[in-house]
């Protein structure tokens, strides 16, 4: 018996003209993914992508944990392939599902024939395979409101595939079909949940990362390694560019007032991700503000930020309170990780008193004394590329 792995795109399925290139993309995604797991063979049919291993060895196992987290696969299954005759069906089906029909107390089937020269409909073929499930299965009763297991038998047009329920997917679209953007990410809960968020949505990340030895750790710095190992676990392999940000905030320490240390800090931060944004292609900025959670964050603290940049800028949590954003960060496992104590350099020379409600003109007069263009490129400069996954190489210069 051969058995594959059917993959449900859901959302995809409303791109009209445009479905076929957004599969293509989510088939190439998960190739990457399975890469290093085996070889598998994927076809496209009916809003569904089949995907089968051309060794037996392969472990199916590790394979559906992996298609659990690619974004743009709305539910997954694994099912057995079945010549199209009936006597097989009835006979393949309840031994494939054999364990799960053992397990519960109550089933029905479902039957879908895209295949119309199949001799039977798909009324027929489900009562033919209930009835012989359940003399197989004498413990079990048919519930066709709410069974504890659906058995659903596929009449395609080279094989017929039995499976049980399907297992729900990671949802979104794949990455690499919305553009790319960068996040400002530090070590915090915030900015990995907005990455995630965006990620989901189709966009390719490229992330940003402020480092401001020896005021900040290398363990802070491997703590943003390890908080993108846990999102390219859905979206692949992200590039990390580490930006030495030491001598820009000393600068505001020592020529800036402290009220305005963390805006005229946040400003220099956005200018730079700018800078490399550009440079990678990207279309967006993406960073974790939530809307009142902290000083920085207010109307007039974000909008002060922005004026230095001339991208648009993703703020995907900016609604959320924290019990949410929280909520997200233990569902995809950065929770943990987030909350070692290992300072980011958010945390330097934070003002006793910061201001909440800055006017623009007073911000750019407190950061008038500074030469921001010449600290940024040295900065940029001295930047270092990263790249996190499966293959990652620390210490390539951009």
């Amino acid at each position: 018996m051969k058995e594959v792995i059917l993959i449900k795109n859901g959302e995809l399925a409303l791109k009209g003209n445009n479905r076929s290139s957004f599969e293509d993309i989510l088939v190439k995604n998960i190739r990457r993914r399975l890469d290093k797991l085996g070889e598998f063979t994927y076809c496209k049919a009916q809003s569904t992508i089949i995907i089968e291993p051309r060794d037996e060895r392969v472990d199916l196992d590790e394979a559906e944990k992996v298609i659990s987290k690619v974004f743009g696969i709305a539910a997954y299954s694994r099912a057995a392939a079945l010549s199209k005759d009936m006597e097989t069906i009835l006979t393949e089906t309840p031994k494939y599902l054999a364990e799960r029909l053992n397990a519960c107390s109550s089933f029905k089937v479902e039957a879908k024939r895209s295949d119309k020269k199949f001799p039977l409909t798909s009324p027929e073929i489900a009562a033919a395979l209930g009835e012989k499930i359940s003399s197989v299965f004498g413990h079990l009763s048919v519930d066709v409101h709410n069974p504890e297991l659906t058995v659903t038998v596929e009449i395609r047009d080279n094989y017929a595939l039995s499976r049980g329920d399907q297992l729900k997917g990671a949802g979104g679209l794949p990455t690499g079909t919305a553009g790319k953007a960068a996040l400002l990410i530090s070590g915090g809960i915030d900015s990995p949940v907005a990455g995630y968020m965006m990620a989901k949505r189709g966009v390719e990340l490229v992330c940003v990362h402020f480092s401001s030895p020896p005021y900040t750790s290398l363990r802070a710095e491997q703590k943003v390694h390890s908080l993108l190992m846990k999102i390219s676990e859905f979206c692949g392999n992200i590039k990390l560019y580490v930006v030495p940000f030491t001598e820009i905030q000393e600068q505001i320490q020592k020529n800036c007032p402290e009220d305005y240390y963390t805006l005229i800090m946040r400003r220099f931060m956005m200018r730079i991700s700018q800078q490399i944004a550009r440079d990678t292609g990207c279309l967006a900025l993406i960073t974790g503000e939530s809307l009142g959670q902290v000083a920085s964050q207010t109307i007039q603290a974000i909008s002060g930020i922005d004026a230095v940049s001339e991208m648009t800028v993703f703020r995907p949590l900016i609604g959320m309170d924290k019990g949410e954003i929280i909520t997200i960060s233990r569902k995809i496992e950065t929770f943990d990780i987030s909350v070692l104590p290992f300072e980011d350099c958010c945390t330097v020379f934070t003002p006793k008193h910061p201001r909440t409600r800055p006017k623009l003109p007073d911000i750019e007069k407190s950061e008038s004394a500074l030469d921001a263009a010449s600290l940024c490129e040295t900065a940029l400069k001295s930047t270092r590329l990263l790249h996190i996954g499966p293959k990652m190489r620390i210490g390539e210069k951009p």
